[in-house]
């Protein structure tokens, strides 16, 4: 028996898996409007995280409750941990707001893997992380112009505190590195590990309830006890990735503003 066969060939009688004639398909609304699972969990993604914080804040109290005073433990963590612990306690206040709004984002997007209404990490689909990459590409370019003027291009291409007959070599990796490496490594680490991850989940658990429906029902329920860990180090990935990427704008950005310490 064929597992898997054209959507154009796939009779519901005989065969257990079908796919669509094209991968689009999956992500389509019955109706045409040009919205897809990607823009609807996007959007659903800065709901929750505005409604979470309005109901969180909205009856401050000295003596917070417990949505209060989870609210305030998430922002504490990203304000002092990435913002001030990076940047720094001036300047990194200027920025907390992106890095906070950066943080929960992709944090709720990639949780979206492990949620069983939507198993589907949004930062799976390159187009988000690279939005995201080049935003924070788009600040620490302004951050270090607005701290260093035009200088801090010079900088990169005639570092300080280099050889002279290093320069010019230091000079152009430091240039491909900052202007083009950052924002593609960036994008392609967040989209990469998600991807992964949820294409291994889906096989694993896809293939433990075919299993369990065949003859081999141990390997299906071996299938599925694997798919159940790699179920619970995915919430791990989530958490990891956002505080990387989070992390890796804060540092991006202090590297701007002190362009000297940097090298």
């Amino acid at each position: 028996m064929e597992l898997i066969l054209a959507a154009s060939e796939c009779d519901p009688s005989d065969q257990i898996i079908c796919t669509p004639s094209s991968v689009n398909e999956l992500f389509e609304l019955p109706f045409k409007f040009g919205i897809n699972r990607t823009i609807i969990l996007t959007v659903l993604a800065a709901v929750l995280i505005v409604v979470f914080f309005y109901m969180a804040f909205r009856r401050k109290s000295v003596v917070p409750g417990k949505l209060q005073a989870l609210g305030e433990a998430a922002l504490g963590f990203v304000r002092d941990e990435i913002a001030i612990g990076i940047i720094g306690p001036k300047e990194g206040l200027k920025y907390f707001p992106y890095l906070a709004s950066v943080f929960f984002f992709v944090l709720v997007g990639n949780l979206f893997e492990v949620i069983p209404l939507t198993l589907f990490p949004i930062t799976s689909r390159i187009g988000l992380p690279a939005f995201l990459a080049i935003i924070t590409w788009i600040i620490f370019i302004v951050a270090g112009i607005r701290a260093q003027g035009m200088g801090y291009f010079t900088h990169l291409i005639w570092p300080p505190g280099v050889p002279v007959a290093l320069k010019p070599l230091v000079g152009i990796i430091e240039l491909v590195s900052t202007l083009l490496v950052r924002p593609f490594s960036l994008a392609v680490r967040l989209f990469a590990n998600l991807a992964a991850g949820h294409v291994m989940l889906s096989l694993l658990l896809l293939s433990g309830w075919v299993f369990l429906f065949s003859a081999k029902f141990y390997i299906g329920v071996g299938w599925f006890a694997l798919g159940i860990g790699i179920y619970v180090f995915e919430i791990l990935v989530a958490l990891l990735q956002a505080y990387i990427f989070t992390l890796l704008s804060a540092v991006y950005i202090q590297t701007s503003i002190e362009v000297e310490d940097a090298h």
